[in-house]
């Protein structure tokens, strides 16, 4: 789905960036949205981290059909040896397991989330194990649809602010932030064109 700040992130942009302007001419939709809800979409987060996206939709099949409901309560309950034979491996259980005691025991809570900031969101989730700044920042832009996320941890992000900013030369994470500083506050929208740049068919 299309956020509705999209329109707004797209004019500022085309403003205030001119290689944004070609971006977002080259590419009118913007297109964001996670599947499931807030454990949902971390916890394939979780399954998918080091592996390529066929083998995370393979696994997380299995996986959701062994949990036939992928909840907090469900996955605490799930023997260990049935997540392993959906193909995870024993440190993703351990990450999955800690994922659903924290949300079953209420240590993090997705109600207040919309009332908080970005910052104090990642505060919240990275004490799970098995999830870092990046991945909440990819839960804050597809999930959450916040419109000013900077994940400059992101080597996709890097490659095409190199390409297109730096003549294809290496950038450091305060001069990718300082690139960065002229989108807010519409970093997410200048991410996705970013990304979309790099492959634009099969994003």
């Amino acid at each position: 789905m299309t956020p509705d700040f999209w329109q707004e992130g797209k004019a500022h942009l085309s403003r205030r960036d001119k290689v944004m302007r070609k971006l977002v001419k080259a590419y009118p939709d913007g297109d964001l949205g996670g599947r499931g809800n807030e454990f949902q979409t971390l916890a394939r987060s979780i399954v998918g981290q080091q592996i390529s996206v066929k083998a995370a939709q393979s696994v997380w099949a299995r996986f959701a059909d062994t949990a036939r409901e992928v909840t907090p309560a469900v996955v605490t309950a799930l023997p260990v040896d049935a997540m392993r034979g959906c193909g995870l491996s024993g440190q993703k259980v351990l990450y999955l397991k800690d994922l659903a005691a924290h949300f079953d025991t209420g240590a993090v809570k997705p109600r207040r989330w919309p009332r908080m900031d970005d910052e104090a969101i990642i505060e919240d989730l990275v004490r799970v194990k098995g999830i870092g700044r990046w991945s909440v920042e990819m839960f804050l832009i597809f999930h959450m649809m916040r419109p000013n996320v900077l994940p400059v941890d992101d080597r996709g992000l890097r490659r095409a602010m190199e390409k297109h900013y730096n003549d294809g030369e290496a950038l450091t994470k305060p001069e990718m932030r300082a690139i960065g500083a002229r989108w807010s506050p519409w970093c997410s929208v200048a991410t996705w064109y970013l990304w979309r740049s790099l492959d634009p068919v099969s994003f």
